[in-house]
């Protein structure tokens, strides 16, 4: 670590903010809370703050009353943390590909004024790194006016996009704690593990995979473990990639870009991960704007994009981002990979989600929720994979569709949706002949 690096306090750094900033908070295990803590002291001296984020871990918690009267949270991407100030008249959501992001920053569509973010301590020769997260938050440091690092030495010092001099950074804030971590284990029921053995059958040996977080990819990884020559090309990677990687069986020999290196956008799991990716060349971090750009993606062979859904109608609509019109989540980098996988010579786009939700209200639905959001549009859509099977709508008729999807539907709810079906289809086709 360089010995003549000047550090200051949170207090001290956060005083550079002023009103009617935009401040950018950079996301997942990377997010800077012991920073965020020191700005939301300010509250009463600051007023129309804009914020922006993808999603953010720890407790960076704006909804407060006290708050949200100097706060205003515009989220790029909904997470637990935001969601409810997000669906509220003090903040918002971008609708927004995860790849195109970096453009809103780069474009000066949301130009940053300060950048909140968490590094790595800087090495010998003065560069930090953005550790875990590098995905958007590259650009929003290239870009940003100001620029504010809580300096970790508990953060991975990762390999790709995400190196920083010192020189960029404005205030540097020396502050030792844990990263959030994210475990799903504890998720695990059979219909998680029936969902993941019938994603894995669907997996070929040379494979480039994409997989998003929770119990559901962690059990699809867990069937591939007989598998060959698996590759990674994914917007996030956690845990289950570890012991594939130790065992061989994810080696990165057949991709066409970035041969024998793992890529992502940015890491979330326990600390067995962040120490696994810690100075680890065979790991690459990079800017999403590469990681999840669809002619990047394409280039690889059997692309298998695993991503989930909320519900999916008859016709194969993917709502994946809200209920109804409460804004659960985002787009992310769904279409990204859907669209890139689709592309890729012997690529596989999946949907995987349980039949029914744990108040046993079916997620295969006539109709979409009134103001959802669809994020997979039924001409991207490709594999659908439930606990009771698995289908491929491409090329097919509405009709067919239909007739497919109730065959993976819960057993409680397939009457319902055969009565729609008929109501849709089969009683219009006979009123118009």
């Amino acid at each position: 670590m360089m010995s003549d690096t000047t550090y200051i306090t949170a207090d001290e750094a956060v005083k550079h903010i002023k009103p009617g900033n935009r401040v950018f908070i950079h996301g997942s295990a990377a997010t800077p809370v012991h920073l965020v803590e020191a700005l939301q002291k300010r509250h009463h001296e600051l007023y129309n703050i804009e914020l922006v984020s993808i999603t953010t871990l720890g407790d960076v918690n704006f909804d407060r009353p006290e708050h949200r009267k100097s706060f205003y949270f515009n989220s790029l991407f909904v997470s637990a943390a935001t969601r409810s100030v997000a669906n509220s008249e003090d903040g918002d959501y971008v609708p927004i590909f995860l790849s195109q992001i970096p453009q809103l920053f780069r474009k000066n569509i949301l130009p940053i004024d300060v950048a909140l973010i968490q590094v790595s301590p800087p090495d010998d020769h003065g560069f930090c790194s953005l550790g875990t997260s590098v995905d958007i938050a590259r650009a929003a440091v290239e870009t940003a006016k100001h620029v504010i690092a809580q300096v970790n030495p508990l953060m991975p010092r990762t390999h790709g996009d995400g190196f920083i001099h010192v020189k960029k950074i404005d205030a540097m804030v020396w502050h030792v704690a844990a990263l959030p971590e994210l475990d799903y284990s504890f998720e695990v029921n059979d219909v998680t593990k029936k969902i993941g053995y019938n994603v894995a059958s669907l997996v070929e040996d040379g494979a480039t995979l994409q997989l998003g977080i929770g119990s559901i990819p962690d059990q699809v990884l867990k069937n591939l473990s007989t598998h060959k020559n698996l590759g990674i090309h994914s917007e996030m990677i956690s845990d289950g990639i570890i012991s594939l990687i130790e065992n061989g069986v994810i080696n990165n020999s057949q991709k066409k870009l970035n041969t024998r290196h793992t890529v992502t956008a940015f890491i979330a799991g326990t600390r067995k991960l962040y120490d696994f990716v810690n100075d680890n060349p065979a790991v690459r971090v990079m800017e999403i704007s590469y990681v999840n750009d669809t002619s990047i993606i394409r280039q690889n062979p059997k692309v298998t994009a695993i991503n989930s859904a909320i519900e999916i109608d008859l016709t194969g609509q993917v709502c994946a981002d809200s209920i109804g019109t409460y804004q659960y989540s985002g787009i992310g980098g769904q279409m990204d990979f859907i669209h890139g996988a689709s592309l890729s010579e012997g690529g596989k786009p999946i949907i995987a989600l349980p039949s029914q939700t744990n108040k046993g209200i079916s997620r295969i639905v006539p109709f979409l929720k009134e103001g959802a959001g669809v994020v997979t549009t039924r001409g991207h859509v490709h594999w659908i994979v439930t606990e009771y099977g698995m289908v491929d709508l491409f090329g097919k008729s509405l009709k067919q569709r239909a007739k497919a999807l109730i065959e993976i539907a819960h057993p409680d709810h397939r009457q319902t949706l055969e009565n729609a079906f008929y109501k849709r289809f089969e009683k219009r086709a006979k009123i118009g002949s």
